[in-house]
């Protein structure tokens, strides 16, 4: 079990470089320049030519791509991600802040997909071929394929603008500071961005519940159990529930980058300053320094789920833990 752990550490740690090595090079050779977005085209024209070698050595971009990056790694690595060309402030305080804005809306999100997707597909699974399996398979098929931007645009149209239920945006009200924002303001604003990823993001853990729902009730021990006189609900908690649940924890854990990806969507609708707004910011402004920090950040907190997720096969079937294939 150690070899099998020290094993997914060593995965995560090589994938989280190739992933920051690669996001290095597609913001190397983006058409975007720093020093025009960051100080502007006519400041720049303005400056001379020595004015502009010192910013340049100064924000670092005279040098190789390659040399960059080992800096920029070897500065990450200590701890320090650089600082902000955009907010004028160390990335790692800037994520900070806007992680904990995002890090609660995804949660309340991941909870609440994967708690209802289980429910929905258990009961649809149990009711193979019913009305009420047809409805929720369809319900399932039809959010699968709705692109979450659109989804928030909707609730936005809907319920921000013409029932006027719900604020328009943004994660506290307009105006207001800090001090006197309380946890039910926080609360009314998320309540649009987390139904509109909780709804696309129980799909998947939807149909994959009502898959292996279907096979539980259609194995032999069911059978068994049924020919015994045990009632239908008791089959499913019993026989079905228990055997579904781990299949579906692990798909759940592994689910973290749907959830992160959507966000980021759901967040530049709503105007919501999390992680996912700041990155699309960084990306359009050119801030190399925050960009590739969320990059990092984010990946971190995907692979931590998949490895999770990946222990948790590891420990309940120690095939996976030999590299053996499951039949």
């Amino acid at each position: 079990m150690l070899r099998f752990l020290l094993k997914q550490i060593i995965r995560m740690a090589v994938l989280l470089f190739l992933v920051s090595a690669a996001a290095f090079f597609l913001v190397s050779v983006s058409p975007i320049d720093p020093l025009k977005v960051n100080v502007g085209q006519v400041a720049l024209g303005s400056m001379s030519q020595e004015q502009i070698a010192k910013l340049s050595e100064y924000w670092g971009t005279n040098l190789p791509p390659a040399e960059r990056f080992l800096s920029w790694a070897g500065d990450f690595l200590k701890g320090d991600m650089g600082t902000s060309l955009l907010y004028r402030q160390p990335v790692s305080h800037v994520i900070g802040m806007k992680l904990s804005n995002s890090l609660w809306l995804m949660a309340v999100s991941w909870l609440v997909s994967g708690g209802i997707g289980f429910a929905l597909g258990t009961l649809a699974g149990a009711n193979k071929g019913k009305a009420v399996d047809k409805v929720i398979s369809a319900y399932a098929l039809i959010t699968a394929s709705t692109p979450a931007f659109w989804l928030a645009l909707v609730f936005l149209m809907v319920f921000a603008v013409w029932l006027k239920m719900l604020p328009i945006g943004l994660s506290v009200p307009i105006g207001m500071e800090a001090a006197e924002v309380t946890l039910k303001d926080r609360v009314v604003h998320g309540i649009l961005p987390c139904l509109t990823l909780s709804i696309t993001g129980m799909s998947n853990i939807l149909l994959h519940t009502r898959g292996k729902m279907i096979q539980v009730m259609e194995s032999d021990y069911v059978l068994f159990a049924r020919a015994r006189g045990e009632s239908k609900s008791r089959i499913v908690f019993r026989h079905g529930i228990r055997n579904i649940l781990l299949p579906a924890l692990t798909l759940q854990l592994a689910s973290v980058s749907e959830i992160f990806g959507g966000s980021v969507l759901v967040e530049q609708v709503f105007s919501y300053p999390g992680l996912g707004q700041a990155a699309v910011t960084a990306g359009l402004g050119g801030d190399i320094p925050l960009l590739l920090g969320i990059t990092v950040i984010s990946a971190a907190i995907v692979f931590t789920g998949n490895f999770i997720a990946n222990v948790l096969y590891g420990v309940v079937d120690p095939r996976m833990r030999k590299g053996r294939k499951v039949a």
